[in-house]
């Protein structure tokens, strides 16, 4: 869940930003981020668990429009705007989302087969 829940902040920041230009002319925008999942064993439950073990930048090329007039607009009048697609980012909500609606199910259940187990032992 934490995981995913990593996921779903940097989709967010990526849709966040996904407009903003260079504070500078001819400066770069913001770069779309990303998350890396690892499986990692958790020695002391003795299970496998999902961690984030990295976070970093796509390195697609940014995207490039003519508008001389705007602030960020490099010499030849082209502005750089983020690598960010919001379609792909919708995408990547919706999966992080359904991981997390499946992982609070899975604990969902194991409380209420938990609880019932106490109630048969009474």
């Amino acid at each position: 869940m934490r995981a995913q829940g990593d996921r779903l902040r940097v989709v967010a920041e990526n849709i966040a930003n996904a407009q903003s230009t260079s504070a500078t002319p001819g400066g770069e925008p913001y770069r779309r981020k990303t998350v890396l999942f690892q499986n990692v064993l958790d020695k002391e439950m003795g299970v496998n668990t999902v961690k984030v073990t990295k976070r970093s930048f796509d390195q697609s090329p940014f995207e490039k429009k003519y508008d001389p007039n705007h602030p960020a607009a490099d010499p030849e009048g082209y502005v750089l705007y983020p690598n960010v697609n919001a379609i792909v980012e919708m995408m990547d909500m919706r999966e992080a989302r359904r991981g997390y609606e499946a992982n609070l199910n899975v604990v969902e259940v194991s409380k209420s087969m938990l609880s019932q187990t106490i109630g048969l032992l009474k």
